[in-house]
């Protein structure tokens, strides 16, 4: 009898511990599980729906077709997830859009042309491993040839109105020697020479059509993605207020017509620093202004300088 009691106890006993076991082993894997819902609920990667029609420059995208759409697609969810970086481009395009869009528009370039730039550089004023410089990302000898001055004291593909102009320049002529602002936008890529190598090769001039190098393949459509989230931001989950955007101060220009021997002392005498004088023309290389032919430039400086600096420490 007593036997009996004692192997039900043991039974019993091994039975609690295998529960409290079972129990023990589900809230660990409740808890797991509890985690990874709420990570769910707060977080998620959507693929993005595919735009029934789609144009650059007022000519139609075949976005129907599965290449296209796939070509598309991989630039639209880069740009959409890679939120840190499309944040800065909607910020500064707010910054620095009225500029180009006035000279684009006063030159009858497509204002799509806007996006262009902000690819190229992001609108920052960077120099890519070929030795392209500025917003625009121009090179020196295309840079000259479109006339702007490049040398060892004055850049003037850091001078945004001018370097704007000569890629308006650059583009008017690549559409009249394609007869497409998509191919021309596509030889501001690879350049007009090879760009009309590839169509004569391949009897193809839709930019559509073409097989090309893997970057100006993709060229349009880093453009074309670009453009669709910074037309439809929030559509595209980015939100922000009208006062997180940058601004650009207000200025005006100063026009000069002979050498300034030092810069440092020329923005003294215009009541701004000579951090302020470069950020506002980055086109002055050195702290001198060469003019011995009396060439006109235009000094750009901001209106309201107190707001712009700042009282120097008292040691």
């Amino acid at each position: 009898m007593y036997k009996g009691i004692t192997y039900s106890l043991v039974f019993l006993t091994i039975i609690f511990i295998m529960i409290q076991l079972f129990i023990y082993s589900s809230v660990v894997i409740s808890d797991d599980d509890l985690h990874h819902d709420n990570f769910i609920d707060r977080y998620g990667i959507f693929s993005l729906n595919q735009p029934g029609i789609l144009d650059f420059a007022g000519e139609e995208v075949p976005i129907y077709s599965d290449d296209i759409w796939e070509r598309f697609d991989k630039e639209l969810l880069k740009n959409t997830y890679w939120q840190s970086n499309t944040l800065l481009y909607i910020k500064k395009s707010n910054k620095y859009f009225p500029i180009i869009e006035s000279i684009l528009k006063k030159n009858n370039i497509p204002d799509d042309f806007k996006y262009l730039a902000l690819i190229e550089s992001g609108f920052e004023n960077v120099v890519s491993p070929a030795g392209a410089a500025g917003f625009w990302q121009l090179l020196k000898l295309t840079a000259r040839e479109y006339g702007l001055e490049v040398n060892s004291s004055i850049d003037e593909r850091y001078n945004l109105e001018k370097a704007t102009q000569a890629a308006c320049k650059y583009l008017r002529k690549s559409y009249e020697k394609f007869g497409s602002w998509t191919m021309a936008a596509a030889a501001y890529n690879m350049g007009q020479n090879g760009l009309m190598r590839s169509v004569q090769k391949q009897s193809a001039n839709n930019y559509y059509n073409l097989h090309l190098n893997a970057e100006t393949r993709q060229y349009i459509f880093r453009i074309l993605a670009v453009k669709e989230i910074l037309e439809n931001p929030k559509y595209f989950g980015f939100i922000y207020r009208n006062k997180d955007l940058y601004s650009m101060p207000e200025y005006e220009f100063i026009e000069i017509d002979s050498t300034i021997s030092d810069l440092y002392v020329f923005a003294s005498s215009h009541g701004v620093n000579y951090k302020i004088l470069k950020e506002f023309n980055p086109w002055l290389l050195r702290s001198v202004l060469p003019d011995e032919s009396r060439k006109k430039y235009k000094i750009k400086l901001p209106v309201n300088k107190d707001s712009l600096i700042f009282d120097n420490i008292v040691k």
